[in-house]
């Protein structure tokens, strides 16, 4: 038993470094074809990462150089076209539009657009400041909630006004005589008492710089309906205390041929800040931020005379 053992042993003994010698050169081999496989891996994996950085980053940089560009003028032109020409009897004319879009096409991109208003054009703003930002005030919550759903692109908020068109003179008067107080022509609106004053937005409003502002609302002209002299106030006063970006702002008015909106836009955007005020129903101003403290406490360099 013993030297069956031995014998066996020995046989392990003999066969051992044979077995070692024969597989060496297949390890070896084996070896460096995952050396090669591994190799070629890494510089495949290299390569793609840097081909996908450098498509990444050229469409980064294309998105961005894009998001600067005005719309083309074949567009602009196409939208206010066919906007003028819907089948509606109460929508601006095709010549205001075009003083709209003509300033939207020069303004800085990205250019801050505040709309009073809900109105027939409302899609039509939205599309021509197509790489800004715009925003609608409406009176009607529940019509600036069925905008918003049924477009969601669109962005509205809902407003309260508190004046009334048969109380124009009384509200020119005390906003005169509180000119130096709560009617200040430079403040933050948002803290303001001041009765004319939109005090009641999103506080993120009232901390933008906006470019371009038009006052198309609130709807209805009798006695007792509120009127634009709130929103055309609150234009002045977001123009003149800007704190960045253009230090002009443009005013548009609709409907400056009735009695308040002429009155109150030579009231607090002044004579002498018309730009224009074209044959049909549209007033342009461009309102300067203000900087001097001898321009904080009035509105105008003349004040016109209030209607009897």
């Amino acid at each position: 038993m013993k030297t069956n053992n031995n014998g066996n042993n020995t046989k392990l003994i003999l066969l051992h470094p044979f077995v070692q010698k024969q597989g060496n050169p297949n390890r070896l081999w084996l070896i460096t074809l995952m050396s090669v496989f591994a190799l070629a891996s890494l510089l495949t994996l290299v390569y793609t990462r840097e081909s996908f950085h450098t498509t990444t980053t050229t469409h980064i940089t294309a998105t961005i150089n894009h998001q600067h560009q005005s719309l083309p003028k074949s567009v602009v032109k196409a939208l206010v076209h066919y906007a003028a020409n819907a089948n509606s009897t109460d929508h601006m004319s095709q010549t205001d539009m075009k003083q709209i879009s003509d300033v939207l096409k020069q303004c800085t991109s990205p250019c801050n657009f505040l709309v009073f208003g809900l109105t027939r054009e409302t899609l039509l703003w939205n599309a021509l400041n197509h790489y800004g930002r715009t925003v609608f005030i409406d009176e009607n919550r529940y019509y600036a909630a069925y905008m918003e759903e049924k477009y969601p692109e669109i962005e509205a908020y809902d407003v309260q006004y508190s004046t009334k068109i048969s109380e124009l003179n009384e509200l020119v008067t005390s906003v005169r005589e509180q000119a130096r107080n709560e009617c200040r022509p430079v403040q933050n609106l948002l803290f303001s008492d001041c009765k004319i004053g939109l005090n009641d937005l999103p506080n993120q409003l009232y901390e933008l710089d906006w470019d371009v502002i038009l006052v198309d609302g609130p709807r209805g002209y009798w006695p007792e309906g509120p009127g634009s002299i709130s929103a055309i106030f609150t234009a002045s006063v977001l123009a003149r205390s800007k704190k960045g970006g253009n230090h002009k702002t443009h005013v548009f008015v609709h409907n400056y041929n009735r009695e308040m909106e002429k009155v109150s836009s030579e009231e607090f955007l002044c004579k002498e800040n018309l730009v224009k005020s074209s044959k049909d129903l549209l007033a342009h101003f461009v309102v300067e931020r203000v900087t001097a403290e001898s321009g904080t406490n009035q509105f105008c360099h003349n004040y016109p005379t209030t209607t009897s």
